[in-house]
């Protein structure tokens, strides 16, 4: 029995619409960098459909041209459903890059595992997630700085493209190599079996509340079984406008302990005569 591959071949043409506040040849020249237009399919046609024959005893393949059936050939106009769908599916298989804002905030945190000393700089959204890291190493040769520094840059192009940080956590905490043992300087981790198990320990921490990963006791933990005391409009204010200025990682999501009321605090503005 005779065995052949058909190979069916489509054309499909959409349009991409994008909204510009001046026409010039700057805003045109880098109109196709852009990736915030908006997609609609016109059509998708049937082309034609070809065979091959996969008879074993023939060694010529031939390929033959079908006759299609005049319903088939006509152009296919997709609806505003199908569309939407097709352009949802577009958009998720293309990853967007939230880059980070000019001016950011973060933290800078000091430790020294063994005697190697490890300096961790991040950088965060306005909304406090995480968005980039530095590591900066002494006692390293320029080969091990550079591949660091490299390393930082991956993970932060990783967050920034939408990878959880969890995943980074997973993946490179309890990982064993030199520099390790005892850690000073951290106040929540004593000691680590790598310099990338001692990082995102201290990520964990500060960004996820992983109390799992540290090895002391979070400060004024105690005091969280304790109901809390309402909080008035004033108070909820001045919380939301403290969470907006300061660094999530580096007061640890305890806004309320490391907050200092200044309200009896009277300043004198006068000059001296």
């Amino acid at each position: 029995m005779a065995k052949y591959l058909v190979e069916t071949y489509y054309t499909c043409s959409f349009k991409v619409d994008h909204y510009l506040d001046d026409i010039n040849e700057t805003e045109l020249a880098n109109l196709e960098k852009r990736d915030d237009g908006k997609f609609e399919v016109l059509d998708v046609k049937l082309d034609t459909r070809k065979t091959k024959n996969l008879d074993p005893n023939n060694k010529t393949i031939e390929p033959k041209k079908l006759d299609i059936i005049s319903e088939q050939s006509q152009p296919k106009i997709v609806s505003k459903e199908n569309n939407t769908a097709f352009v949802k599916q577009i958009n998720e298989g293309v990853g967007k890059r939230f880059s980070m804002p000019d001016r950011r905030k973060g933290y800078i945190q000091k430790a020294t595992i063994g005697d190697h000393k490890v300096y961790l700089h991040t950088g965060e959204y306005e909304d406090g997630k995480i968005g980039e890291i530095f590591i900066d190493t002494s006692k390293e040769g320029e080969l091990v700085k550079a591949l660091m520094n490299n390393f930082a840059i991956a993970i932060s192009l990783g967050l920034q493209y939408g990878v959880p940080l969890d995943e980074f956590i997973s993946a490179y905490v309890d990982t064993k190599f030199e520099p390790s043992g005892k850690v000073h300087g951290n106040d929540r981790i004593m000691s680590a079996s790598s310099i990338l198990d001692y990082i995102f320990r201290e990520l964990a921490i500060s960004y996820q509340n992983r109390e799992d990963l540290a090895h002391t006791p979070s400060i004024g933990g105690s005091e969280r079984s304790e109901p809390e005391e309402e909080n008035t409009e004033d108070q909820n204010q001045l919380l939301k406008i403290i969470k907006d200025v300061t660094s999530k990682g580096f007061v640890r999501n305890n806004y309320k302990k490391n907050l200092v009321d200044l309200s009896d605090v009277k300043i004198s503005l006068k000059g001296k005569k």
